[in-house]
């Protein structure tokens, strides 16, 4: 299940990933099962990660963004254009105190 993000959270998450460049590429055939996998390695590597969605129609861009959090667990920090922005917790973080 998806992370709910504070704005603040959100916020950092976006400027943590405004230098990042896309590492995933999803194009036609949509999100397979061998995507879903690298999808679920990468998210694993490196928590924050940029994915790029190439499909012509906004509505099947929004359904497939959807579609990759559901199946990755991970949460959409903003998508604009046909690069979305993921995160996920690595599962061996420790929790963040807010002392």
């Amino acid at each position: 299940m998806p992370v709910a993000l504070t704005p603040r959270e959100r916020a950092d998450l976006k400027a943590r990933a405004h230098s990042l460049e896309p590492l995933l590429q999803i194009g036609q055939s949509g999100l397979t099962d061998r995507m879903a996998a690298e999808l679920d390695r990468t998210l694993t590597a490196h928590e924050l990660i940029k994915v790029k969605v190439k499909t012509e129609d906004r509505e099947s861009r929004e359904t497939l963004c959807a579609a990759i959090c559901e199946r990755t667990g991970a949460t959409a920090v903003q998508r604009v254009g046909n690069v979305l922005i993921l995160w996920r917790p690595r599962p061996d973080a420790p929790p963040e105190d807010d002392e």
